[in-house]
């Protein structure tokens, strides 16, 4: 949508330019004219000032409309106001005209605008115009040396013309450029932002969740003494253990970030672990683990470098999938590994409803509302990813659910020497 507007603001500024010259050419011709008595034809140059209105107003409310403003209808407007002032000259002088520079103006406009390939277009045409007023003058302008100072012009304009396509067309598109890396730094930092709060709100949940597992913990433990053989007394203290484990490991995770621990790990360890975490919390569900053929010679996954954030961002992916998977009423998902060269690559399906439009354009940006949740665990695997040099892509598959991949680079082998 940006991008619409932006062209929209882009044609309504050529619109209003256009609009400003044919006051001004209006004024002008009445001036030489009336005040110079410069006997110049009313009714042609008035019929193309008319018809330059006529098409100023209908580009308008076509585009108030609600019609695409897109590079070739920016094109299409720089193209018409070529053709009008090249009328206006030919009527008003021809090449002689003083204002005969004015073509240039329409390709500095297509240097700001336009691409390099329409921007060449736009000044062909200009020097096209230029040449056709000049071949155009009667012969009895040529006389003396008359002929080679128009020749000298036309050089000018034509020097003239490549110096303002290549030197402001290249000036646009490094501000552009600048543009959209603040932009994108921006937006950068938001995101951190985000997850920097959601860090400290975790880090203060988990320290008062502390207290009341501890207590929790020697509740069970006095209760286990005095019924040794109660069964449920025993499966509350292997869960009490396994909410103990995870604080201590997000202890050890959020130390290690901070410290920015990294280490060398295997991806099949990591595929190893997935499985187990499934096989573990999910026994309900049948996950089928797809090995893709290696691309390099070698049959085993490579290795990656990556910190203790790179597993619960994988296993949160998981979940999701999972709990797509079950809210649909179903109980399998995918898990497909492949690797070539330089990237391993894990590949997560659900048989889920599978992702919006809307969400395939916010998830992992941002926390999106969804049945399953905010979209927090996509939005912190996202985070965690491209912090490690990764990427995620969520797509939906042709045949029902949706499909989470995330690529990571491989460490060569100069590398895992140097880590190990």
């Amino acid at each position: 949508m940006s991008l619409f507007f932006r062209r929209f603001n882009q044609v309504r500024t050529v619109l209003l330019l256009r609009s400003i010259a044919i006051v001004i050419q209006i004024a002008l011709i009445f001036f030489v004219n009336l005040v110079l008595q410069y006997h110049l034809p009313w009714l042609p140059l008035l019929l193309i000032i008319l018809f330059e209105a006529l098409f100023t107003l209908a580009s308008y409310l076509y585009f108030r409309s609600g019609n695409k403003a897109n590079k070739s209808a920016l094109l299409g407007q720089i193209c018409a106001d070529i053709l009008f002032l090249s009328l206006i000259l030919y009527f008003s002088g021809g090449a002689t005209n003083a204002f005969v520079s004015l073509l240039l103006i329409p390709i500095a406009i297509a240097a700001v605008t336009l691409t390099p390939m329409l921007l060449g277009a736009v000044a062909l045409l200009a020097v096209a115009s230029y040449s056709v007023l000049l071949w155009l003058l009667p012969m009895s302008v040529m006389h003396g040396n008359m002929e080679g100072h128009f020749i000298g012009m036309w050089i000018n304009f034509l020097f003239s013309s490549i110096v303002v396509a290549t030197v402001v067309g290249q000036m646009a598109r490094q501000i552009s450029k600048k543009e959209l890396a603040i932009a994108a730094f921006r937006e950068e930092q938001l995101k951190q932002e985000k997850v920097i709060s959601l860090g400290v709100a975790s880090a203060q949940i988990t320290h008062q969740l502390a207290t009341p597992i501890g207590t929790v913990q020697l509740l069970v433990d006095e209760l286990s003494d005095d019924y040794p053989k109660n069964s449920i007394i025993t499966d509350l203290q292997v869960e009490l253990k396994r909410c103990t484990k995870s604080l201590n490991d997000f202890r050890t995770m959020v130390f290690d970030i901070k410290e920015q621990i990294s280490k060398d790990i295997s991806c099949t360890e990591i595929i190893e672990q997935v499985i187990e975490h499934v096989g573990l919390n999910y026994p309900d569900v049948d996950a089928q683990f797809i090995q893709v053929p290696s691309l390099s010679v070698s049959q085993e996954y490579g290795h990656i470098l990556a910190d203790a954030s790179l597993l619960p961002a994988i296993l949160n992916l998981v979940n999701n999938a999972i709990r797509a998977t079950k809210a649909n009423k179903s109980a399998k998902i995918e898990i497909s590994s492949k690797q070539n060269t330089h990237k391993w690559q894990l590949s997560i399906r659900d048989y889920g409803k599978g992702f919006t439009s809307i969400m395939l354009n916010e998830l992992g940006v941002k926390p999106v509302n969804s049945e399953q949740g905010l979209g927090m665990a996509v939005f912190l695997s996202h985070a965690s990813l491209e912090r490690l040099g990764g990427t995620l892509t969520l797509t939906n598959h042709l045949e029902g659910g949706a499909i989470v991949t995330l690529e990571l680079p491989l460490l060569t082998k100069t590398a895992q020497g140097s880590t190990s």
